[in-house]
């Protein structure tokens, strides 16, 4: 490692310290400012500032030099992240580059991060759905994972809490599976999308199609123009960063909501090391920081610490972080940490042509929202010969036709497009079991530029993974079939786990210490003053975008962690 910076101490010192910007992160820099507690937020890549740091979010596509597309010396140099829907040529320099940033795999997995202040809220999909009392449940009805030691009851006054705050559109659906919340106006599905809607809630008493949940402002409150966020324009370019802060990021919301308190102090470019754990008091007193440029090494200190680094890199952390107390990583008494990571299933993709509505075409802007399809497997008993279910999105469009001739005909046709049929997609989310076999550890000889252990990965699919990927190809063709689309194609990808952007575990929370990292409070069972609240902390996946949870979690979190330091507990 490089030399150890020895400025003043007290000059290190901080009333709480957040490892990582992203959506976690920057709720806990939010909640910890906000409640007058002078807090160090730590980001390993470089600084984006909103409005200042986008470069392209109002390039045309003919400022482009390849036109947004990807060139092959780009894809060949990054063939696991060029594979990510969003690396495009608008947007990749906010992923991390595949040379950058290695890692050891045992089975393939496609992992896709993104290192800058924000982290991957300037790339997330932004659907945003609240889990229900089947999701927390779901460990203790089937044996699988271990009980959450919440319930739905438990965060549902936090899930409003931070809904309020972000701005999330969607409409009250009074579903069981999919509770509602705070929401803005909903954006309209189209009259395809609401055919099909209709034509499910004719056929089937238990599945439903609604507009997905979005956190887009439609209709902006004054919280949202307070934080100098404006209406989303739809111009569904969100992964080069919304000037009008349409939609919520870290970085149009809660790090400047956060640097207004004036109790922030915000330094990218600092790869954590390590938290420093304390023998003599038995608890941590801090954090060990790479300077990302120069190497130099610094240490942090602070009362409460908050890892959210993203699931991999916040188990990264933890298993660095060893001591006399904790020589296998920091709270891991139990031996469980890095194990029983989950993610989601995105393989399976169902498409399809429908031929009525010949009348209408989309009008209006380009949505940045789709159709969605709650969970209806294994809901209300066990069913099928697989294990908990999945959601999938739905979606449709007007296709055109080919301009065809030449001379003037070809212009004509080109600027008069003839509509074709109507396509029609659906894509799975699938709710992964979490096993000990799916880990995450540390690698015994590598490390990477910055003197941390690379990360060594070994996940994979399962036999239940592969069951549920053939019920949703079946069911998913069945409705189709039902509302008379045509032309039906069914797709597994194969795709690598990782690829989903969704992995979760290995700090997973639950009642004993034995079988869990975190408590109820999202702390360590054995290291009290530090807490994670990112996609590590969770004890299953369900079958939701699980960001939202995220945000809710971290603000409870912070809540009791700022009540208890208040009673001397911390």
């Amino acid at each position: 490692m490089g030399y150890l910076n020895t400025k003043g101490v007290a000059e290190r010192t901080y009333d709480a310290i957040v490892i990582g910007s992203g959506i976690s992160g920057g709720w806990a820099a939010k909640e910890f400012t906000e409640k007058g507690l002078k807090t160090l937020m730590l980001e390993r890549g470089p600084d984006v500032r909103h409005l200042k740091d986008y470069p392209t979010t109002n390039m045309m596509p003919w400022e482009f030099e390849h036109r947004g597309q990807l060139t092959r010396e780009i894809i060949e140099a990054n063939p696991v992240i060029s594979k990510c829907y969003a690396f495009r040529e608008d947007a990749m320099h906010f992923f991390v580059k595949d040379k950058d940033h290695p890692y050891a795999q045992d089975k393939p997995f496609d992992w896709i991060r993104g290192y800058q202040v924000g982290g991957k809220s300037l790339l997330w999909a932004r659907q945003t759905q609240r889990w229900s009392e089947f999701d927390f449940e779901g460990p203790a009805r089937d044996g699988f994972a271990v009980d959450w030691p919440i319930r739905y009851k438990d965060l549902a006054p936090w899930y409003s809490y931070v809904e309020k705050f972000a701005g999330i559109s969607g409409n009250k659906d009074g579903l069981d599976t999919l509770p509602d919340g705070e929401f803005l106006p909903a954006m309209e599905m189209n009259c395809v999308e609401k055919y099909f809607s209709g034509k499910v809630a004719e056929t089937y008493k238990d599945r439903h199609v609604i507009i997905g949940r979005a956190a887009h402002l439609t209709v902006p409150q004054p919280i949202h123009l307070e934080q100098g966020r404006a209406q989303c324009q739809n111009r569904n370019l969100c992964q080069r960063g919304c000037p009008f802060g349409g939609y919520f990021s870290s970085n149009s919301s809660t790090i400047p909501w956060a640097l207004k308190t004036g109790k922030l102090t915000l330094q990218p470019n600092s790869v954590v090391h390590s938290i420093i754990f304390d023998d003599r008091q038995q608890k941590a007193t801090g954090v060990r920081v790479v300077d990302a440029v120069s190497k130099a090494v610094t240490e942090y200190f602070a009362p409460v610490i908050f890892v959210n680094a993203a699931a991999l890199n916040t188990n990264l952390i933890l298993l660095n972080s060893t001591s006399g107390r904790f020589p296998n990583g920091l709270g891991n008494d139990s031996g469980l940490l890095g194990k029983y990571v989950a993610f989601h299933n995105y393989r399976a993709r169902v498409s399809a042509e429908y031929e009525g509505l010949a009348d209408s075409t989309q009008s209006g802007g380009r949505r940045p929202n789709s159709g969605y399809i709650p969970r209806f497997r294994n809901v209300y008993k066990q069913e099928t010969d697989f294990l908990r279910g999945y959601a999938a999105g739905f979606g449709g469009y007007r296709s055109t036709m080919p301009a065809k001739g030449w001379g003037e005909d070809l212009k004509k046709g080109l600027l008069n497009p003839t509509p074709g049929n109507w396509q029609v997609g659906s894509h799975m989310m699938g709710e992964t079991i979490p096993k000990e076999t799916n880990t995450v550890s540390l690698d015994p000889s590598k490390k990477d530029a910055w003197d941390m252990p690379l990360m060594h990965i070994n996940i994979a699919y399962d036999d239940n993974d592969e069951k549920m990927v053939a019920d949703y190809l079946e069911q998913t063709s069945e409705m189709f079939r039902m509302a008379g689309f045509t032309n039906i194609t069914t797709n597994d990808s194969k795709q690598a786990p990782g690829l989903d952007i969704h992995e979760m575990g290995g700090v997973r929370m639950g009642h004993d210490p034995k079988t869990s990292l975190l408590n109820k409070w999202n702390q360590l069972h054995h290291c009290k003053n530090v807490f994670v609240t990112d996609g590590a902390c969770m004890t299953s996946t369900s079958t939701q975008n699980p960001s939202l949870t995220y945000m809710a979690l971290t603000a409870r979190a912070v809540d009791y962690a700022v009540t208890s330091m208040k009673k001397g507990n911390l």
